[in-house]
């Protein structure tokens, strides 16, 4: 029977590691269809730091799909902000990928992951059970306009604050904020998808924030994973 063929696009790394978690996340959503009986093809591309731009990739598994029997593919942006690859530069690899392959196979993009509004159970997870006053999700962030919007809802829902990696507010002076309030048990839910050279780096600021802070304790929680839970809300996302 005719089915869709699926692409996780990723911003793409020179550190192997979200590869990796990439590839395993994509052979989890994969086994989803196969314990459905659906015989989908799912298969990952880079926006950057790639041997071939995205569109591109995105052409060859076209190419792959259609050879499963698949009448159209679909492009699910794993980003958890609304930035401008998500916004600009994906689209504009979608459309010229389109007009290369052409009007037989048909090209969509779906939703990007952080409009899930499921995502905020992956998190909670992570706080259950911890010895902890206040929290802070810590989010690469995005000078975009609207971008951090879903991030602040989180934060909410959570009732905790934010800090973001690349603009204000930032990690330290988040916590300097909660330190001056009196709180010395501090979470870090580390909004990120896999573990790279930004969480390395995170995890060398809260060392840093350690000794800035003796009399504070600080709980780094792990990047979201290549999980099922996460490969649950991609297979959501799927049928929406």
């Amino acid at each position: 029977m005719p089915s869709s063929g699926y692409l996780l696009v990723s911003h793409g790394s020179r550190d192997p590691r979200p590869s990796i978690a990439m590839q395993q996340l994509a052979g989890l959503v994969q086994k989803k269809f196969q314990d459905k009986g659906m015989a989908s093809p799912v298969g990952t591309a880079y926006l950057e730091l790639s041997s071939e731009p995205l569109h591109e990739q995105i052409k060859q598994f076209a190419l792959h799909a259609k050879a499963s029997n698949c009448t159209d593919i679909r492009i699910l942006p794993i980003f958890l902000l609304s930035g401008v690859h998500v916004m600009e530069d994906i689209p504009a690899e979608v459309a010229l990928s389109q007009q290369t392959v052409g009007q037989d196979m048909m090209i969509s993009l779906q939703p990007y992951l952080g409009r899930h509004t499921g995502l905020w159970r992956l998190l909670v997870e992570q706080m259950v059970f911890r010895d902890v006053e206040a929290w802070i999700i810590l989010s690469h962030g995005s000078r975009r306009l609207g971008a951090l919007e879903p991030v602040e809802v989180l934060a909410k829902r959570l009732e905790a604050v934010t800090a973001y990696w690349s603009v204000p507010p930032s990690l330290e002076w988040r916590v300097e904020e909660l330190v001056t309030a009196g709180y010395k048990k501090i979470g870090i839910l580390t909004y990120f998808l896999f573990a790279g050279g930004i969480t390395d780096a995170i995890a060398r600021k809260q060392e840093e924030l350690k000794l800035q802070f003796p009399g504070v304790s600080f709980h780094l929680a792990e990047p979201l994973g290549a999980t099922p839970e996460l490969a649950e809300v991609i297979w959501d996302l799927m049928q929406a």
